[in-house]
């Protein structure tokens, strides 16, 4: 074990000398241990050239197959430490960015209420990221923008209304009741990130109407992106869900043709912080019910 904690070192910080560093032991027992290694392999791991280990194909294929047994080890470790989360009455949520404002503080509030001694965790970051969280068990519970395909992973549709147009409360287009993609020609338009879901769905809609905005600034969470429509860079299309809490400062206008959208709520299935869990989804349910009530209705 110690020989191949060696060889992984050597890959994974470049040099001799840095692996030896970080597994705090010296140089030449690092090297000794790369040469047993080989030694009782019968494997030539690495070519020596000019004073320097370079990885031989065999050496990477061996590499790849320790990488996966150690992911394996790290989902173990992983596991313990829900089971220790329920035993300390800690929640680890992860939310997408477009619902890092106020959805997921007044959902995180009503479960606190409940559940005044847990403690939270609520780490907003992509998607894919969240996915990834709630298949290895670093995460209870996830938002995110599309379904994880998982059989051990629960999820459930989410607020799911069509985008809205938000606009500066003086911008001319404000006069309107509905904005529509030629409005949008050449305007001062606030993106979110080009390859996020989002961008793309509305993306397709522009280019289906041979529409090109004039996009002025890309910002990769709605808060934000909010907060800088409302300072008058522009107008920008969004879930309903990111202007929460922002009436008054936005102007908020129906855009045909609509483009719809959902979130997704996950969680482990049959997972050991059940109760914790199962509180903490009923108080985002409410909290959804609550905005669409509010943030949807007429100004």
């Amino acid at each position: 074990m110690r020989q191949i904690e060696a060889f992984k070192a050597v890959i994974e910080y470049g040099t001799v000398s840095r692996a030896a560093e970080m597994m705090n032991i010296s140089q030449p027992a690092m090297s000794k241990l790369i040469a047993h290694l080989e030694e009782d392999t019968a494997l030539r791991l690495f070519d020596r050239v000019k004073g320097r280990l370079v990885l031989t194909r065999r050496g990477m294929r061996l590499y790849e197959e320790i990488d996966r047994i150690f992911a394996g080890v790290r989902q173990v470790e992983n596991a313990v430490e829900a089971i220790r989360r329920d035993e300390q009455s800690r929640l680890l949520i992860g939310v997408m960015p477009a619902l890092s404002g106020s959805f997921i503080r007044q959902a995180t509030m009503r479960f606190r209420a409940q559940q005044p001694g847990v403690f939270c965790s609520v780490q907003s970051r992509s998607s894919q990221w969240i996915a990834d969280g709630l298949v290895t068990r670093k995460l209870d519970v996830g938002f995110t923008v599309t379904p994880i395909d998982n059989p051990y992973i629960a999820t459930e549709r989410l607020m799911a209304h069509p985008v809205v147009c938000i606009l500066p409360l003086e911008h001319p287009l404000a006069e309107k009741s509905v904005i529509t993609p030629e409005d949008l020609d050449g305007t001062a338009f606030v993106s979110f990130d080009p390859e996020s879901f989002t961008s793309r769905r509305i993306g397709q809609v522009f280019e289906a109407h041979g529409v090109v905005p004039d996009v002025a600034m890309v910002v990769s969470v709605s808060p934000s992106l909010c907060e800088f429509v409302a300072a008058g860079v522009g107008v920008s299309l969004v879930h309903p869900s990111a202007v929460a809490g922002m009436r008054g400062q936005l102007a908020i206008r129906r855009f045909e043709p609509a483009i719809q959208l959902d979130y997704q709520l996950c969680h482990i299935r049959d997972g050991r912080n059940t109760r914790l869990v199962t509180a903490f989804l009923d108080g985002a349910r409410e909290a959804a019910a609550e905005i669409s009530r509010t943030i949807l209705a007429p100004e």
